[in-house]
């Protein structure tokens, strides 16, 4: 029995085949422009395909009554088709029907070996920008005829295979080219127990190419992960917190994230915490990671900067008060020192003579054993990170005061011009000086008396005519020292080791009195310390002097 099975009837078949999935397209909305590695959410397939099918059929001849086996031969002419719907990316339901005929023509069939075979089951493919490798396995039927007179008979038939389309960039990715399509594939016939029946379990092998159109898109946007640091610029020891943003992610997945970069970092959701204590100064570098798991599924990376500061030193004023001292006297030193990240400082203190006292902001300047004149007080202040700064102020040291060397002082003067007769001798006026005089001696224990005599020209050279023979001119001068000392020493009591007397060179008849403290040495102003013999005059009335010599010549 022929069967016959046009070419423009295997067409049909094919064109029906890939028109399966039109439907569902058409309800499809044209989503926004993917990119070009972008999986389709169909594939249409519609191609040519070689059929070399391996299997033998025991046949009953009729004419002979024999049992003879026929075996199926090649099919050169073929064409297929198929539709595949995809859930996503790797996923989805494929739908094919190839026809297979021994020839052109219904003279080319032979004995009509003829394969048509609807299927449908999954397939898997792994998209990539270029090219798109896949495998299916699909469960469906046989419609076979042949190899001898055999009616069309359906069976069960099973494919597996795969291959692999190369996506060309034409209207607008969405034309591919199948490079091949390589199946196995078996089929069962039974064509029962008649003339020209009997069973066929055939395996086959099938080759096909042709072109695939893509249909709509199955774009998953990709995550998207945005991290910051806050804040962004810190000094070692300041806390960071660096948080990531992800957007895309699969609310049905779970996601993990990781941070990575920088030691000190802490964190296993999308904040974490940046520990800078360890970190020297300098820029960094922190890495994030969002990812969707356990089994395969999108991911992205994230990075921030940070920038761990140099500590600045501390700053420190120092001043004195006061800033002008006497010679062992103490001025209090204040130092003002201050660190811009609030760390904490000490102090300490030097200065280039004498000593500093205190450890905290105030200290105390000791000038003991410091010279006279300008000494700098330097004040330091150190953070606990070893940054210091100094800040110096000066103080003078006074001169130390030195009394001035003791000096002589006049005190009251002896004139002796009165007793015309007696020129040399201390008379009431004179014992009136010497008093205050002894006061004064008797008042100031430590110091002495300097007593200088003085006489005139004439006393000094009397005229010849004066003078007795051998007689040599009277010392007016000691004379009058002497009177003045021994008047002191009898009637006043002051000791005579107290007093020196002088004779000077000044023309009068006096004496000066020059009361030299203890420590001093008297000017003697061209004066020359006496050391002769002149003896004390006794100190007498006058009138006493007349009844005397009264009385003498009324005794004779």
């Amino acid at each position: 029995m022929k069967l016959g099975v046009t070419k423009q009837q295997i067409l049909a078949v094919a064109a029906a085949a890939c028109m399966l999935p039109f439907a569902a397209l058409a309800q499809d909305k044209p989503a926004a422009k993917p990119p070009a590695d972008s999986a389709s959410r169909w594939d249409i397939f519609l191609g040519y395909s070689y059929l070399a099918p391996h299997g033998t059929v025991e046949a009953l001849q009729p004419n002979s009554g024999q049992t003879l086996p026929f075996s199926y031969q090649s099919v050169n002419w073929g064409a297929i088709g198929s539709g595949a719907y995809y859930f996503n990316r790797y996923i989805g339901a494929q739908a094919e029907v190839s026809v297979h005929k021994c020839g052109a023509t219904q003279s080319d069939c032979g004995n009509n070996d003829t394969f048509i075979l609807p299927a449908a089951g999954l397939i898997f493919r792994y998209p990539t920008s270029d090219i798109t490798p896949f495998a299916h396995a699909l469960v469906g039927a046989a419609d076979i005829g042949g190899p001898d007179h055999e009616p069309m008979t359906w069976g069960p038939s099973l494919t597996v295979g795969g291959g692999m389309d190369y996506n060309t960039p034409l209207f607008n990715h969405h034309l591919a080219i199948r490079l091949f399509q390589a199946d196995y594939q078996y089929m069962h016939a039974d064509f029962g127990p008649v003339v020209y029946g009997g069973r066929a379990n055939i395996n086959a092998a099938r080759l096909s190419a042709g072109i695939v159109l893509h249909v709509g898109e199955i774009y998953v946007p990709p995550v998207t992960y945005a991290c910051s640091v806050n804040p962004s610029s810190v000094y070692p020891g300041e806390p960071i917190t660096v948080s990531g943003t992800a957007e895309m992610l699969n609310p049905k997945k779970k996601v993990t994230y990781t941070w990575t970069g920088v030691n000190g970092i802490s964190g296993s959701d999308a904040t974490a915490k940046i520990d800078t204590t360890s970190l020297a100064p300098g820029s960094y570098t922190v890495h994030g990671n969002v990812s969707e798991g356990p089994k395969a599924g999108q991911s992205a990376d994230c990075s921030a900067n940070f920038t761990v500061k140099q500590f600045e030193p501390p700053t420190v004023s120092c001043s004195a008060n006061p800033t002008t001292i006497k010679p062992g006297d103490s001025s209090t030193i204040t130092a003002t020192g201050v660190s811009p990240q609030n760390r904490p400082l000490t102090y300490s203190y030097s200065a280039t003579a004498g000593s500093v006292s205190g450890t905290g902001n105030t200290a105390t300047y000791s000038s003991a054993g410091a010279p006279a004149g300008s000494v700098t007080v330097t004040c330091t202040v150190t953070d606990d990170k070893g940054q210091t700064a100094s800040a110096t102020t000066p103080i003078t040291i006074e001169q130390p005061y030195v009394a001035p060397p003791p000096t002589q002082s006049s005190l009251c003067s002896l004139t002796f011009d009165k007793d015309k007769k007696r020129p040399t001798r201390v008379d009431n006026e004179a014992k009136a000086c010497l008093d205050d005089i002894a006061l004064t001696l008797q008042s100031k224990s430590d110091a002495s008396l300097s007593i200088v005599g003085e006489s005139t020209a004439d006393e000094k050279n009397p005229p010849k005519h004066h003078h007795r023979k051998n007689e040599q001119p009277e010392d007016f001068a000691a004379q009058r020292a002497v009177n003045a000392k021994d008047y002191l020493v009898t009637e006043k009591g002051i000791d005579a080791s107290r007093i020196t007397l002088y004779t000077g060179t000044t023309d009068g008849k006096t004496v000066e009195d020059y009361l030299v403290p203890s420590g001093a040495t008297f000017n003697a102003n061209g004066a020359t310390q006496y050391t002769g013999d002149v003896k004390a005059q006794p100190r007498k009335p006058l009138a006493e002097r007349h009844h005397a010599h009264k009385k003498a010549a009324e005794t004779k």
